[in-house]
């Protein structure tokens, strides 16, 4: 994704904006939004990967945490 970022940018200014300076411009706006999506979808968990039942590490707060979720009761 990034590099179609880049390509696009490297392109556009370039090669396009000789033909077309709109289009060169539209290019680069298209450019602009790639590095958001590319974040998101590099961030993006699958249904099962469940990251929030993983131990902290700290006896007393899981202990405590396991009683609010109701998987162990004292």
């Amino acid at each position: 994704m990034m590099g179609t970022c880049i390509a696009l940018f490297v392109l556009a200014w370039g090669v396009v904006r000789l033909w077309s300076i709109p289009a060169a411009v539209g290019m680069c706006v298209v450019a602009m939004v790639i590095p958001p999506l590319a974040a998101i979808v590099a961030n993006r968990r699958g249904p099962e990967d469940r990251w929030w039942d993983d131990p902290s590490g700290d006896r007393k707060s899981d202990e405590w945490w396991d009683e609010l979720d109701g998987k162990r009761k004292r």
